[in-house]
Formats: C-alpha cells, structure tokens, sequence
C-alpha cells in the first residue's frame, strides 16, 4: 500500500510560519530586484524603463474547478496568466506578488503543491516572487497575482494603436483551451454520474494541457526584439479573439475584416469540436483562455513578419464605420459579437 501523505494544519504553523515556509525556497533571479520577501515591501529598480503592472484573480468555482485541476498546474496557471498580460504590452515580466485566500480544508501540504507550481513558471519565465499576503477563507480557495514588468519607452505596445489598413495577426492556435475544459466537464459529470468510471483523457492531452497548464507567449516577444518589430496594438487572448478583437478596435476607433480561413485552429481542435457537434471557428472566436497574443502591424512590416514561425495573418483594420466582421470559408460575412468569458452574470 501506498503511504499515506502525511497532513499539516495551517493552524499549527500561523500565518508567518506559513509564509515562511512556503518562501524558504525562493531564488532571486533579476538584478532590478533590490529586496524580495521579507520587510514591509519589495524594493525594485527599474531605471530608465517604464514599469508595467498587471493583476488577476482566480476563485474556486468561478476561475477554476479542483476536482480535475492538480494544484501543481494551478500554481504555474495563475502565474502565467498573469505574465501574458505583461508580454501583451511589449514588455518583460520581472517580479509577482502572490495573495492567497484559503479554507481550513487545504493543508500545509496542499499549499506547498500549490507553490510548487508557482516556483515552476517563476523559474521558467526567469521572474521574482517578491511578496504577498495570505489570509483565511470561508470557503474554498483564492488566489491574486500581480505581476511587474519592464518596458523600454518606445517599445511599450498599447490596444489603442491599430489604424486603418494594418494586418491583424494571430499567435499558435485558438479555441483548444475552451474545448479542454469542455473535455474535462464532461469527464467530471460522467464520475458524479457514476464514480466507478475511469476518466479518459489519454487521446486529448494536447486539448487538455491548453486548459490546465497554458504558456504565455515570451518567445514572440523576444521574436519582435530580435526583428525590430513592434506592433500597432495588442492584448492576449483571454476572454476569446472575438472580444479581444473588439477591445482593440473600441480602443483604437476602428473596425476589423477577419479572414476564417486565417484563424489559426488546433487539428485536435477542430476534430473535437465536430466531435461535440460545436462549430470550430465558434470555439475559436468566443473559447478564451488561449493566452496567444492577438496584434496588428503596419502593412510595411509584413516582411519582417511572415517568416516568423506561429504567427498567422487572420486579416486587416478597417473604418469603424465598416464595423468588424468576420469572412466565412464560405464566402459569407457575418458580425462578429463578443461571446467570450462573462466574469458577471
């Protein structure tokens, strides 16, 4: 038999017992940071750089659902959502503030998965955690990162810029994430239906893996570096390209002509949806939570961009007056409508 894991309450070690626990492991890895955890605030040097600063929450049973998200995966998922915020502005992560909120359910040992995670996708996107709070919940568990970045003054990029004749470029593929977790709630409901059922999930690990543990896109970041690119606009995409598109365009005061056949689909996306009787390029517009990055270019730098490997021309800015549609495989151009991620309902 398997030995049981042994289990430590939060109470017995108090709250800076905890943080000092879960902390002990921490490597400063960017020279901006002057002091980490430890005193009343982190201490960071940014010097001729602009800083970027970005937040977000994750509740359990709003942003994430523990019976099939592995607390390991969580950890490194809140951290990268966060980062993809900050590479969305053309700019470098450096450190994140981490605040948990925690029933008396977790134990010490949940926790440590949790930051195991955490210390896992700090180490691989080269950032600092540099602070946080922790605190009781009533009921299940929260969690708030914000993440610092850098950003050079001329480089920073802004939803607000594209203008009339850019190209609308796409990174990877959107849509997986959405059908993931679609995967995964069908799962959960086949176990409660009947627990004897073993999930199955073995021919969908690349859907799945887009929902439980996304990347943010730090290579094309350091591809516009290395090219002398910098976009007209951009945001990651988070609540589905539909709405991402229309946050651009609101900002920018234009509108958008979005070629379907440029919208850059997963294989194993589009099987599934077909499989879930879902259209794929539906998925692919309202999905959310691909975290690719979703910009527009001058029309002058398309041969700086179209060599680079995993981005896509999806299609062109328009007047606003023209509005922002989308041109079907099929000849047919329909309105496109925000039907992504609704955080109230």
């Amino acid at each position: 038999m398997a030995e049981e894991q042994s289990r430590t309450e939060i109470s017995k070690l108090g709250e800076f017992g905890l943080i000092e626990r879960l902390t002990k492991n921490i490597q400063l890895q960017n020279p901006s940071t002057l002091k980490g955890v430890g005193d009343d605030a982190a201490v960071i040097d940014n010097n001729d750089f602009l800083t970027v600063v970005s937040t977000d929450m994750l509740v359990e049973g709003i942003h994430f659902d523990l019976m099939y998200t592995p607390l390991k995966h969580l950890g490194y998922k809140s951290v990268v959502v966060n980062l993809s915020d900050i590479y969305a502005m053309n700019a470098i992560p450096k450190q994140i503030v981490i605040s948990i909120a925690m029933s008396n359910r977790f134990s010490v040992e949940a926790l440590e998965e949790l930051y195991e995670g955490i210390y896992a996708a700090c180490k691989y996107y080269s950032v600092d955690l540099v602070g946080g709070d922790t605190s009781a919940s009533n009921k299940g568990l929260i969690i708030s990162v914000t993440a610092i970045g850098q950003g050079e003054k001329d480089k920073i990029v802004y939803r607000n810029g594209a203008q009339v004749g850019d190209l609308i470029c796409i990174t990877g593929n959107v849509g997986a994430a959405y059908l993931g977790l679609q995967i995964l709630e069908r799962e959960k409901q086949l176990y409660l239906d009947n627990p004897k059922i073993q999930p199955n999930l073995e021919e969908q690990v690349y859907l799945v893996g887009r929902q439980l543990k996304p990347e943010a896109r730090k290579d094309v970041i350091e591809m516009f570096a290395q090219n002398n690119l910098i976009p007209t606009a951009m945001i990651d995409v988070s609540d589905g390209i539909a709405s991402d598109l229309m946050h651009i365009c609101k900002q920018s005061g234009v509108g958008a002509f979005l070629e379907e056949s440029g919208v850059p689909i997963h294989p194993d996306a589009q099987m599934q949806a077909i499989n879930f009787r879902l259209d794929p390029i539906t998925c692919a517009l309202s999905g959310g939570e691909d975290y690719e990055l979703l910009f527009t270019i001058n029309p002058k730098d398309i041969d700086k961009i179209k060599y680079l490997p995993d981005i896509y021309i999806a299609g062109e800015i328009v007047p606003a007056e023209d509005g922002v549609k989308l041109h079907t495989k099929g000849g047919n151009i329909h309105d496109i409508t925000a039907q992504g991620w609704q955080h109230f309902k």
